[in-house]
């Protein structure tokens, strides 16, 4: 099993100012509000060190998480237009009746559907991979399929 983290590379400059803003300004934040918790007496019963160290915890699950992000990831290069989607691809797309829809098909660590921007592994980035502007392309989903036709690809 392989650790890649494919991503692109601007999802991988954000990757990386957040893992500076949480090292560099929320860490030490988090270790001044355990401390001044800790001078309030029994800790025990104390809410704001429970608090605070909760915060610290999930804060350094997501360090971890982003550390990794960097130590494996495989950048996504945007290929020269060969009117193929593939990964790092924004498909321009409609389904019969609604209007157009509009995604970049990235990795999985920056998906993010309401900026617009689908997982290669989503059941519609993998059904779109591969696939010509005009051709009608099926995406089965745990709800049903539909159909959608592409209109474009950037």
């Amino acid at each position: 099993m392989t650790n890649d983290v494919h991503i692109t590379p601007e999802g991988l400059e954000t990757v990386r100012k957040e893992l500076v803003e949480l090292t560099t300004v929320r860490r030490p934040g988090i270790v001044a509000k355990i401390k001044a918790a800790r001078e309030f007496g029994d800790l025990s019963e104390n809410f704001e060190y429970h608090a605070a160290k909760n915060e610290q915890g999930m804060m350094e699950a997501r360090i971890n998480e982003l550390e990794a992000i960097v130590k494996n990831h495989v950048l996504i290069e945007t290929k020269p237009r060969t009117g193929i989607v593939d990964m790092g691809s924004t498909v321009r797309f409609s389904e019969e009746g609604a209007g157009e829809e509009r995604y970049r098909i990235v990795g999985p660590a920056e998906a993010d559907p309401k900026a617009g921007r689908v997982s290669y592994e989503s059941a519609l980035g993998k059904a779109l991979i591969g696939h010509r502007v005009g051709e009608e392309v099926e995406i089965k989903t745990p709800n049903g399929t539909y159909s959608v036709r592409i209109v474009g690809i950037e």
